[in-house]
Formats: structure tokens, sequence, C-alpha cells
């Protein structure tokens, strides 16, 4: 069968493809910088492939006879050179589809940082003669999680996202939809935009985990400087912190107020609401 190289794989996203790939059989390996912690993350029995995106030959090493890839890479000043550097492992390992998780907006030349960088990795992608498929995720669910030291605290979810709305997805969602384009699900050199079931204000976002999470949760919208200076303070790297400020510039100017039927296209099912995001993930990681 055909195996699969996920890289990201103990991100937000990638661990959830390393879960779908296994429910449904089929053979992978998740590159990894750290083995102990990718086991602890993707549990014992995954085929881990050592690898960093910075060193080539540890790419080829991971790639090699591997015919499909996920290709997920993180936030980072050097994110597109990491993503060319496996996409040209994965050409010489004659890997025959690569899958891209990438992001709403993403375009050459984009004000914003992280939208730019996607729209180059998305262009090296396109001419780099490998056949893939584009994933444009909207806002992530697991973005929340970043909110629950506020929650846990205070009861609140402090960002500079004013009154927009937003259809942000669950990645689990994104997962499955990844998986079932590298079971078939999708024409060659497609791109979806994968949103969740609805465009909803942070102020919504807060009523609904209330009640998930049983406990009161109010938003209270900053402007984008005391954001900037929070995640400062927290120790967030500047050029991080920017990029985060910049993506809620992005949602205020309505960039992700659009729902699509792209999750139940791929998958067969309606994507996950919020209320499902927070019993599930949230809720665990507040009660520990």
């Amino acid at each position: 069968m055909t195996t699969v190289v996920v890289t990201g794989a103990t991100g937000n996203v990638g661990r959830h493809v390393v879960s779908e790939l296994r429910r449904r059989g089929v053979p992978h390996r998740a590159l990894t910088r750290n083995p102990e912690r990718a086991t602890a993350v993707l549990g014992p029995g995954t085929d881990l492939a050592p690898g960093d995106f910075t060193e080539p030959k540890s790419l080829r090493a991971a790639f090699a006879g591997a015919e499909q890839a996920f290709l997920s890479c993180a936030n980072d000043p050097r994110q597109v050179e990491n993503a060319a550097n496996a996409i040209e492992a994965a050409a010489t390992a004659g890997v025959r589809q690569i899958v891209l998780l990438s992001t709403v907006g993403a375009e050459v030349g984009a004000a914003k940082t992280f939208a730019d960088q996607h729209g180059r990795i998305e262009h090296r992608l396109g001419s780099a003669g490998i056949p893939f498929v584009i994933l444009r995720s909207s806002f992530l669910m697991s973005n929340l999680l970043g909110s629950l030291p506020t929650i846990g605290q205070a009861g609140r979810i402090l960002l500079p996202a004013a009154d927009a709305r937003v259809a942000m997805i669950d990645p689990r969602d994104v997962a499955a939809c990844a998986a079932a384009v590298l079971s078939g699900q999708s024409g060659e050199g497609e791109t979806h935009l994968i949103t969740g079931p609805e465009a909803i204000t942070f102020t919504e976002v807060a009523l609904r985990l209330s009640t998930a999470l049983g406990r009161t949760v109010e938003y209270v919208a900053v402007p984008d400087e005391a954001a900037l200076a929070g995640m400062l303070e927290a120790g967030l790297p500047s050029w991080l912190a920017e990029g985060v400020v910049g993506i809620f510039q992005l949602l205020r100017e309505g960039i992700n107020a659009d729902t699509t039927d792209s999750v139940r296209r791929l998958t067969g099912h309606d994507p996950r609401p919020v209320a499902d995001f927070a019993h599930d993930l949230m809720a665990p990681l507040l009660t520990r």
C-alpha cells in the first residue's frame, strides 16, 4: 500500500492526520525532530522518520520509498525555505502526490506575512512538477487553545478580533479532508477552501464555550497594540506576535467570513461546531 509521509506530525492538524491514516489502515511515517515527544503525542508504535526541514539530507531519507506526502510547515521566518526543502526532497524521492496545508488568503505578495509565506509555498509547489492538492484552512479552532490561561484565570478571551465573523474549523476536520484527498477524493491541482459550519463572532464563540465548558466565558475585544504587547510580554518572538496580529487584521477585513461545503464534499460529513471542539479538546485541558 501507499506510504504517506506526514510532516508537522505533532502539530494541531498533523497529529490528527496521523490518527486518520491509522484509522484507515494507510501506511505512514511521521517526520519529527524529537522522536521522544512524537511518541508521546502520537502513541507507541508510530513509524517515525527523524528529520528536520533545515537538513535536506534527513528529508531525503525520510521521503525515500514514499508515494505521497502531507506537507505542513509551522510558522517560522524560514517557513518558505523549509517547505521548499521538503518539496525538493519529495521530488528527488519520486513522491507522486503532495497534499499541502495552506491558509485562507494565501497569496504571493500579500500584505500580511503569513499569507504571503503560504502564497509563496503554494507557488513553489505548483512549479515543482509533482501532482498536488492544496487545502486552504480557515482559522483553526485550535488557536483558541492560546486563550486557555485567561479562560482559566479570569473566564475571558482577550483577542483583537472586534466583531469579525469567522468560519473557524476544527483541526480534526482539516485532517479528515487531508486523509480523504490522500485517498483520492480530489482532482489533481485543485485548491479547496475548507471552513467550519458557520461564521461566528468571538462573542458567540464565548457563549458556546460557556455551555461546553460549564463555566462563564466572556469575549473582550482588545486593540492590536494591547494584543501585541501582551504576546511579547508572554515571551513570543516579535515576528510571531506581529504575524498573529496580522491574522486578526485580515479576519476583521472579512477574509474568513464565508463558509464552503468542502468538508462535506471531501469527507461525506458536516464540519464540527466550535462547541464540539471545546467539549472534546479544550475541556480536558482546563481540568488538568
